[in-house]
């Protein structure tokens, strides 16, 4: 079945940097728009970045000039290269992407999270 599974989270000082990364898997006929959010404990999971399979990207308001999304169609995965991090920026990060499998149904996918804590 089509999987999602993101890497890279972890503890990181504020000011400092982390790289997530999300890889699709299984039987994908076509990729689309990839998408991360992001849940803090106690907060509705919230939108973060996206990018078009045609490179096109978008940002929230709160991670503008400070995260950066990017993706190798190739290796069906999307990263999210996170500087200057901020404690606010803690959270569950989540990949989501439309996949249309080979009976050329589109749905939505989520992964299973990674764990980014901003602390000192």
């Amino acid at each position: 079945q089509v999987q999602l599974v993101e890497s890279g989270g972890g503890l990181v000082q504020p000011g400092g940097s982390l790289r997530v990364s999300c890889v699709a898997s299984g039987p994908i006929y076509s990729l689309g728009t990839m998408f991360w959010y992001r849940q803090a404990p106690g907060k509705q999971r919230e939108f973060v970045a996206s990018m078009t399979s045609g490179d096109n990207w978008n940002y929230a308001d709160s991670v503008k000039g400070r995260f950066t999304v990017s993706r190798d169609n190739a290796k069906k995965t999307i990263y999210l290269q996170m500087n200057s991090l901020k404690p606010e920026d803690t959270g569950t990060y989540y990949c989501n992407a439309i996949i249309t499998t080979f009976d050329y149904t589109p749905n939505f996918y989520w992964g299973q999270g990674t764990q980014v804590t901003v602390s000192s």
